[in-house]
């Protein structure tokens, strides 16, 4: 469990960095996805659809314990963050898409996390494990009014929403080293039981989503750079909320075991999304150097 000091430490930063999310999104972003429905539709199918349900199946497949198992699940009902839209990017994808998948997933996840989360773990309901559904809502809920600061500051101030969201992503990574080197030390009996299953399915879970993402987009007909774009979105979690949905909703000792999946799959998911990126990029080199 994390100190009072702690604690505060991490609210600060998980509410500047929810802050610099919606300082990424506009109104605009939101009318870009009513427009673009296809492609939107397709997205949010893969992220709420595809996700979860692999997630679980993971989690059932490596026979993960039910703790290991909900953190694993809640990464799967998460909605994409904003690392994606820089991705898309240098992938040579739909960057205008990507930012409305994620504004769009977001809003939805309100609604959806809570709803995904309680299809996927109800079967993990026990004695000594139970599930805060009104806590996870009213988390998500309390975590959605900096973003919604965040939209309001990109709307008066492009400048300064520009230099919170350079300082949001360097934030990020900041807060995920910063719970590994305290959750670490105080969690060695955790480390001593993580199996290479364990490690597997964190891996797994972003590569899984952006297979399935960019093969269900290329089987409905989406462009080249669309399907791109929502591979990325599919795959990348955004583990922060994640992390902070966890600590909020959750108490007890049981919340670092809850936790310890999360933890694990930020730590791979640089290492798989810039993999991802890459290969995105060579083909697309590729398809230009056919195509001249």
């Amino acid at each position: 469990m994390l100190t009072k000091t702690e604690e505060l430490l991490f609210a600060a930063m998980i509410f500047f960095l929810m802050v610099a999310m919606g300082s990424t999104l506009t109104l605009e972003n939101f009318k870009k996805s009513i427009h673009s429905k296809k492609p939107i539709l397709v997205g949010m199918l893969s992220q709420f659809g595809f996700m979860p349900l692999i997630a679980f199946g993971l989690a059932k497949g490596f026979n993960l314990s039910p703790l290991f198992s909900i953190g694993l699940i809640l990464v799967g009902c998460t909605p994409g963050g904003t690392t994606s839209n820089l991705l898309t990017y240098y992938a040579k994808g739909d960057v205008a898409l990507s930012i409305s998948m994620t504004f769009a997933s977001t809003i939805l996840a309100i609604v959806m996390m809570p709803f995904l989360f309680w299809i996927y773990c109800s079967g993990l309901v026990t004695d000594e494990i139970q599930i805060p559904y009104k806590s996870i809502i009213g988390s998500i809920l309390l975590l959605i009014i900096p973003v919604l600061i965040g939209i309001k500051i990109r709307s008066y101030n492009t400048k300064l929403a520009l230099k919170i969201e350079k300082i949001g992503n360097f934030l990020g990574i900041l807060m995920i080293l910063f719970l590994l080197g305290v959750m670490v030390p105080k969690n060695f009996n955790i480390l001593k039981v993580t199996t290479w299953q364990m490690y597997l399915a964190a891996i797994l879970i972003t590569v899984l989503g952006y297979s399935f993402g960019y093969l269900f987009s290329k089987l409905l007909k989406l462009s080249e750079k669309q399907s791109r774009t929502v591979s990325l979105e599919t795959g990348i979690q955004n583990g922060p909320l994640t992390i902070a949905v966890i600590l909020l909703s959750f108490s007890g000792s049981n919340v670092n075991e809850i936790l310890w999946m999360p933890l694990l799959y930020a730590l791979f998911v640089p290492i798989t999304s810039a993999t991802a990126t890459y290969y995105f990029y060579i083909k697309s080199k590729q398809e230009l150097k056919g195509s001249v």
